[in-house]
């Protein structure tokens, strides 16, 4: 690995932009259009053969039937997703925009022809469908029928179910897609320049102190310019999901979500529990550390994720990256590493930097019959290549569910978590193992337990925070203001006394894009990083069998819960001691970080 200073943004290299030509050619394709006009036919042909005969099939006209809903949901799924990592790519183009909603209006119209097939499903008697599972056919979606009729007791009659489908397109979306292109459209005065929302959220992290200030003033400043919309777009949402909740009789604004997620309340609740009791001992332990490293009492909060002051400010160039993943991903099994080293090769990564592209990171499963998208952006910082080993890791895990198919390949948002986390612990473990010197191991030792942090005690006060206002927004609309003193109350109380809070970051809940895309989406990263710390010290243990028993994990895709995919490593995420045995691992590398003063 190369030592030089900011390699990657002096050489100015070519960051990978995707070929989404596996997909369509572009938005005017001919396939895009032929493909929408023949689903719409499918689906009016698909309800005239079904509706309202559901319980009259036998086991092998429903499985049938099933696998006809799954090829139309491929289709779809095919077309939003194009039309959606375009608008990833792009956000502040006003034609992607539009592209991109006249999609989703498309597939909605689709998707409301077939709203009754899972309705019907789940008012199927059980012994009815007991009948039908005998058979081979029906058999093999078992697990997606028993995920769908979960939400049995929250079903709507068939008009109410069909008007929110509709609606959403002027409800949430709308809102959604108003936040998206306002944040992608702001522009952040530092230094006589004007910044991206990545731009300014990338110089957080920066080594100059000045630099980081001078950002985190320029983010609280043009964020909190914008207080009344976003507070405007959070109020609404908010009411949106409660008066929805409150006619489908869900006790808690969280409880969808953990249905979505297959889990239950109380593991849950002892997620959250166990990392907030777990904060002095971790956060506020180690900013704290930090805190003496810096030559003060406490730290600014645009100090946090600084780089160490003894820090040598190494860079990684885009190669060195990939081969660093790549590295790590084939010294735990050479087939995963195979398979990322795809995305490279056929060009399935988009990690260059340009103004108007989606601020984040994600890789995009699309569907099984193609491949997975990764979008990031690349600065050549250690932190971004833990965030290429993370969302490889999703991708790895995508391609290997494929074969479950389009209704059963995705897991949920907890164990989705799983191979991206572990694909960022096995490239730390890769670049800590090869590194002798002990300033250098110092430093990415403290990267990774701030990258951890980041991941369970920034995310478990997100939850918070959300809660909070969800909660609060049933007793009435809640003002901007008083939704910074919400935020304020809950990264207090995570953060500890050495980060320093002051009113500028009041306006930071705003630019959370999770709070308004996916709510109570949060905590799923918290329980990825805690099971697979707790897994990866299953697999340091010398656990018999553990890569192949892994590698099955990634394929059973959406048909395992929890309690079955974690069985053959004697895991059980309902007990308490599972979620210490994960926070114990944190806890163990800041104790070694104490130990190196």
């Amino acid at each position: 690995m190369s030592k030089r200073t900011a390699a990657a943004e002096r050489q100015g290299e070519d960051r990978p932009e995707w070929d989404l030509s596996d997909l369509y050619s572009g938005p005017d394709d001919p396939g895009l259009e032929a493909d929408l006009s023949q689903a719409m036919k499918e689906a009016k042909v698909f309800q005239g053969r079904y509706r309202g005969r559901l319980s009259k099939l036998d086991g092998a006209a429903l499985g049938a039937a099933i696998a006809q809903y799954e090829s139309l949901e491929e289709t779809l799924y095919k077309a939003m997703g194009y039309a959606q990592l375009v608008f990833a790519a792009d956000t502040g183009n006003p034609e992607t925009g539009r592209f991109h909603q006249n999609i989703q209006e498309r597939m909605v119209a689709v998707t409301t022809e077939v709203l009754f097939f899972t309705l019907e499903l789940n008012r199927l008697d059980d012994d009815v469908l007991a009948g039908q599972l005998k058979d081979p056919a029906t058999a093999h979606y078992a697990s997606w029928i028993r995920d769908v009729r979960v939400f049995r007791p929250h079903q709507l009659s068939d008009d109410l179910e069909k008007l929110l489908h509709e609606k959403v397109l002027t409800g949430s979306a709308a809102w959604t897609r108003l936040f998206d292109e306002t944040t992608t459209g702001l522009r952040f005065p530092v230094d006589g320049g004007d910044l991206t929302m990545t731009e300014v959220l990338n110089r957080l992290s920066d080594p100059d102190g000045e630099s980081r200030k001078k950002a985190a003033k320029a983010l609280g400043a043009v964020m909190g310019e914008k207080r009344r919309l976003f507070a405007l777009i959070t109020n609404t949402l908010a009411k949106d999901k409660e008066i929805e909740d409150q006619w489908r009789n869900y006790p808690r604004p969280v409880s969808e979500r953990n249905l979505r997620n297959r889990l239950e309340d109380e593991v849950v609740d002892a997620l959250v529990s166990s990392v907030s009791e777990s904060y002095p001992d971790l956060s506020h332990r180690y900013y704290g550390l930090k805190a003496k490293w810096f030559g003060v009492d406490a730290l600014p909060y645009w100090d946090r994720n600084a780089p160490l002051p003894d820090a040598d400010g190494l860079a990684y160039t885009w190669a060195e990256a990939k081969e660093t993943v790549l590295g790590a991903y084939s010294g735990f099994d050479p087939g995963m590493a195979e398979i990322a080293g795809r995305f490279f090769d056929c060009r399935w990564i988009d990690a260059a930097l340009r103004p108007g592209k989606d601020s984040g990171a994600f890789s995009h499963p699309l569907v099984p019959s193609v491949h997975p998208y990764i979008l990031m952006n690349f600065h050549g910082k250690a932190r971004d290549v833990m965030t290429l080993a993370h969302e490889l890791g999703h991708g790895v895990h995508q391609v290997l569910a494929a074969p479950q198919g389009t209704l059963m390949a995705d897991t949920p948002l907890t164990l989705a978590e799983t191979a991206s986390v572990f694909g960022e612990m096995l490239t730390f473990r890769s670049m800590l193992d090869g590194e002798s010197e002990p300033q250098r191991r110092k430093v990415l030792l403290a990267g990774k337990v701030e990258d951890m942090l980041n991941t369970v005690v920034r995310q478990i006060a997100f939850h918070g925070f959300e809660t909070r206002v969800h909660e609060e927004r049933r007793s009435g609309e809640l003002a901007a203001g008083r939704l910074e003193e919400i935020w304020m109350e809950v990264q207090a109380e995570s953060l500890g006394p050495a980060i320093v809070l002051d009113d500028d970051y009041r306006s930071f809940w705003s630019y959370i894009p999770h709070f308004i895309h996916s709510p109570f989406y949060v905590y799923a990263y918290a329980f990825g990083d805690c099971l697979v710390n707790s897994l990866y010290d299953v697999f340091q243990q010398g656990h018999p069998g553990f890569q192949a028993k892994y590698i099955d994990m990634l394929k059973a895709g959406g048909t395992l819960r929890h309690k079955e995919l974690l069985a053959p490593f004697g895991l059980d995420a309902g007990d308490p001691a599972f979620w210490r045995r994960g926070l114990n691992v944190i806890s163990g590398f800041i104790d070694e970080l104490e130990a190196m003063q």
